[in-house]
């Protein structure tokens, strides 16, 4: 990246609405940047700003190398502070395996990470079990579960990296919406499209998953089991379970998340509704340290592009598709533009916008 470089205003037309990204080639050794972007982005949008404002990251799986460092935050928390306005890190848990699974090891992993000055909330609960059912009457969901927290945060600043993803093409603000927002239970509904089952042969008929769901559809017994027909899909169960006897995987879920991208992305955008629609949220993405995956791979990666900057908006969509286009205009072509399709015909926000040079 070249320091010393313009910053670049992306305006976004939404219904009339006036949403505006800046842009910072230097970002990258420029820490001050994002907090100068956010600093005019609210005094140009007259954005008002609610009393407590949560900071939606990514912390980094163990491993990785390329997630967005804590510092190039510290400047918007200075302003947020300078206001008066509280504010946390906030994330929720991850479908899978490892450190970021359960609440304790997750904020061990975000201090271990450098997320020390804000206090690390894990916006679903110790185990992923903490959720509201929003809904929203789409094609793929009729109701989505999002992370407790963050579904009742009335605004937040949704902080994205843009990069690649293997299933969704790229990530951003919808991607950061969607899966970073949504409960376990969510991100099984759309990484899967399956229910869970129990394995009886690890089940030591604890009824521990018994007291977390909510929908009175587990049996536990000689043979015990889930009720599909009542079964809501939330996780709970799975992620209360000590023995993981309760399963999300087989072969219709793994072929489902191999071979059904387009019906993925969807689902991507159709969460991503669920966690904008009726919020006052804002939105920033770093294109920096741009790789061809993503920040929940345990692992060193190289960057497949040069840094481009930091972009902010009102809207989600708009700000995904001006970082496609800067992206591509550095000969860097990413898939998926599918959630964004999907994610204005919704009414999640729009694909047109305008760039606006600031001097």
């Amino acid at each position: 990246s070249d320091a010393g470089c313009g910053a670049v205003l992306c305006k976004a037309a939404l219904q009339a609405a006036s949403l505006n990204v800046f842009i910072n080639t230097g970002a990258l050794r420029d820490r001050t940047a994002a907090g100068e972007l956010c600093s005019q982005f609210l005094h140009r949008e007259k954005i008002t700003l609610e009393s407590t404002v949560p900071l939606k990251v990514h912390f980094g799986e163990k491993g990785n190398r390329t997630f967005l460092a804590p510092e190039l935050y510290d400047r918007i928390i200075d302003i947020l502070q300078q206001k008066g306005i509280s504010s946390s890190f906030m994330e929720s848990s991850v479908l899978y395996g490892g450190e970021r699974f359960k609440k304790e090891n997750h904020i061990r992993l975000a201090h271990k990470h450098g997320f020390t000055r804000l206090e690390v909330v894990i916006a679903d609960g110790d185990s992923g079990e903490e959720a509201r059912n929003i809904q929203v009457d789409k094609p793929h969901f009729k109701f989505c579960s999002i992370a407790k927290d963050l579904a009742d945060s009335s605004q937040t600043l949704v902080l994205s990296h843009f990069k690649g993803h293997a299933l969704a093409g790229f990530g951003g603000a919808v991607k950061q919406l969607s899966m970073g927002f949504a409960s376990k239970g969510g991100k099984m509904a759309m990484h899967l499209s399956v229910k869970p089952k129990i394995w009886n042969f690890l089940c030591k008929k604890c009824n521990l998953c018994v007291s977390r769901c909510q929908h009175g559809a587990i049996t536990i017994g000689k043979k015990s089991f889930i009720d599909h027909n009542k079964c809501i899909g939330c996780g709970a169960c799975f992620s209360i379970c000590p023995r993981k006897a309760v399963s999300i995987y087989s072969l219709e879920g793994l072929k489902n998340a191999l071979f059904q991208k387009r019906s993925f992305r969807e689902k991507l955008a159709e969460y991503a509704y669920a966690a904008h629609h009726g919020k006052n949220n804002l939105y920033m993405n770093f294109a920096v340290n741009i790789t061809a995956g993503c920040d929940c791979e345990p692992r060193p990666m190289m960057r497949c592009t040069g840094d481009i900057g930091i972009f902010m908006s009102l809207d989600p969509v708009a700000i995904d598709q001006a970082c496609l286009d800067a992206a591509a205009e550095k000969g860097k072509k990413f898939k998926g533009t599918e959630q964004l399709v999907h994610g204005e015909k919704i009414g999640l926000g729009s694909v047109k916008y305008e760039l606006v040079t600031l001097h």
